[in-house]
Order: C-alpha cells, then sequence, then structure tokens
C-alpha cells in the first residue's frame, strides 16, 4: 500500500455520535450516506455540530445532484460531497457547480455554524451506470473535481454482471481498469466502494486510491466480536 491510498469508512446508520465518534477511529475518511443511509438533513448538522477539531475529511453523499441539495450537506460543515450516478461530463461539471461559490459555481452564501465558506471543497462523483462509463473520460476531465468514485453494485448490476466479475476483469478493457486509466489521464482520485476486505484488498490492487474499507455497521459488528470473545 502507498502512502498516497487513503481507507474511508462509510456511515449509514444516521447516528451523529457515532458518526463523529468515527473521525477519531483511524480512518482516512469518513462519508455520511444520505443516499441509502439514514442521514436526513438533521443527522447530517447534528453530526457536524458535535465537531471539535477537523481530524480527517468527513464527505456526505446527497440524496441528487442539485445545487440546494449540495449546498445544504456543505452549509452544515461537510469538507466535500461524493454525487451519485453521474453519467455525462455535463453532470459532473453540475456538480463541481453545486459545490462551489461564485465565481466558478452556483452555490449560495449560507453558512451553518461549523462550516468553512472559504474552504475548497472536495467533490467526487459516482460513475455506477453503463452510461457513465461510456462518459468516463470526459467525466474525470471535468475542471476542479477532485475524485471519481465507482459504485460497483450498481455498474454490476447494469454492465449485466457481478460484483465479484467486474473485479475479477483483469482484460485491458476491463471496466475498472477503464476508470482507472481515465482518471489517471485526468490526475484525480479513483475512489471505489469495498465495505468488505476481500474487495476493498482487491480494489487497492487494480490501484484505487480512496476505498471504503467498512461501513459503520460493520465496525461495531467486528467490535461486537472481539468482546463476545472475552466470554469464549
Amino acid at each position: 500500500m502507498t502512502d498516497d491510498v487513503r481507507l474511508g469508512v462509510w456511515a449509514m446508520l444516521g447516528e451523529p455520535r457515532t458518526s463523529a465518534a468515527l473521525e477519531a477511529a483511524g480512518f482516512d475518511w469518513v462519508l455520511l450516506d444520505q443516499q441509502h443511509g439514514h442521514f436526513d438533513d438533521a443527522a447530517v448538522r447534528a453530526t457536524f455540530a458535535l465537531r471539535r477539531e477537523r481530524r480527517v475529511p468527513v464527505l456526505v453523499r446527497p440524496v441528487t445532484n442539485r445545487v440546494d441539495v449540495i449546498g445544504r450537506a456543505l452549509d452544515a460543515g461537510a469538507d466535500g460531497v461524493v454525487v451519485p450516478l453521474v453519467e455525462s461530463a455535463a453532470e459532473a461539471e453540475a456538480a463541481v457547480a453545486a459545490a462551489h461559490h461564485p465565481p466558478r459555481g452556483l452555490r449560495s452564501f449560507g453558512p451553518l455554524p461549523g462550516s468553512d465558506q472559504a474552504a475548497r471543497p472536495f467533490v467526487g462523483v459516482m460513475v455506477e451506470t453503463a452510461a457513465g462509463l461510456a462518459a468516463v473520460d470526459a467525466i474525470a476531465r471535468t475542471p476542479d473535481l477532485d475524485l471519481v468514485f465507482v459504485g460497483p453494485f450498481d455498474l454490476a448490476q447494469s454492465l449485466g454482471t457481478t460484483v465479484d466479475d467486474l473485479l475479477a476483469d483483469d482484460a485491458s478493457d476491463a471496466p475498472l481498469r477503464r476508470i482507472l486509466a481515465a482518471c489517471r489521464a485526468a490526475g484525480v482520485r479513483a475512489g471505489a466502494f469495498g465495505a468488505t476486505e476481500p474487495r476493498a484488498r482487491r480494489f487497492l490492487e487494480l490501484g484505487f486510491t480512496d476505498v471504503v474499507a467498512a461501513l459503520d455497521t460493520s465496525v461495531l459488528a467486528e467490535g461486537a466480536a472481539i468482546a463476545a470473545r472475552v466470554r469464549a
């Protein structure tokens, strides 16, 4: 593993105190999932209200690629966003514009306590459909984009395959290799949702730089398993 690799934890539970604790748990970044997790606006704001210092980046996956939705996450205190279901360069540009204040973007000025309106937001977009894969070279070249992130479950389903077959494909034009090549050519980071140790390790072997190593639920389950062994 190189120094450039960043391992993240994906928070689904929507529990602010648990999510705030994850920032100090040894991961390189934390993501709060509004799209499929239990994070509504109130839970996101409550999580950042508990933040006393910035230890690692805490990102939000918003429910959709919209100026108001992305702006609300950043106003609450998020260091950046990872926007789902991006399928074109125009949609990637819309995500970047939504995250940046004028003159670069369209974000309105509306700080909440704990947010840093002067900081440059981190912007990632998710490639997780056949259409997104077809446009990945143009997506990755979007100005001020930081990350292209693979959603392997949706991508596999869109391509008519499985996640494990997607990961096992070693062809030079395999989908994951095409995404990596696009990221390297554009000089942006390449992320992926691993979540389990074998899948996370495989993404790292392929060359992805920002990989989800665990979920908040799996961190709790692993801790419970360790505690249960005390009785054994």
